[in-house]
């Protein structure tokens, strides 16, 4: 589901909570009781994602297997998931998928070719994006890292780790005219 879609819906839930309540509300213009439930909805859901991070690490191991030279970069998930797990390392970036059953998705840097941010207006409230990865690799020619959290940060951590990789394999960028 879509942050639109979660935040439409929280903020339906916070206006039928209020209507519940039969909280006497009229002493406000229409613009700040929006403005309220606007606020309220956004704290709730930062506040949800707070917690869902905080399980999410209790429940996880504290070291990530890492094979030979290989070093963490950045790990990150999803902004309100408990099901999607990101890792970035120097040679790799990992996709977890799933609860009780994994998915692993592996894509080896150097097979990447292009890297695209992408920011709605309601992701921007919340700081987090979409990082476009398209590759070589004909089994995952494009793998999306969604709703993560401070995308122009891990862009550039990604962006970096890329180069660093091409270089360190001896690739160099040609582009067609």
């Amino acid at each position: 589901m879509s942050i639109d879609k979660v935040r439409a819906s929280v903020k339906g839930s916070v206006w039928r909570g209020i209507a519940q309540s039969g909280a006497d509300l009229s002493s406000l213009s229409p613009d700040q009781q929006n403005q309220m439930v606007d606020g309220v909805t956004d704290s709730v859901l930062l506040a949800v994602n707070e917690v869902m991070e905080e399980a999410q690490k209790s429940g996880r191991p504290a070291e990530v297997e890492l094979e030979g030279e290989e070093t963490l970069l950045w790990e990150g998930r999803p902004f309100l998931s408990l099901v999607e797990f990101y890792t970035l390392t120097n040679e790799r970036i990992k996709v977890v998928k799933g609860m009780f059953g994994k998915d692993i998705e592996n894509l080896e840097l150097i097979r990447i070719q292009d890297i695209d941010v992408s920011q709605n207006m309601s992701e921007r409230i919340f700081n987090v994006g979409d990082i476009l990865i398209r590759g070589a690799d004909p089994s995952q020619p494009q793998v999306t890292l969604r709703n993560v959290a401070q995308p122009q940060e891990v862009y550039e951590r990604l962006r970096r780790a890329w180069l660093a990789a091409r270089k360190r394999y001896g690739l160099q960028f040609r582009e067609e005219m």
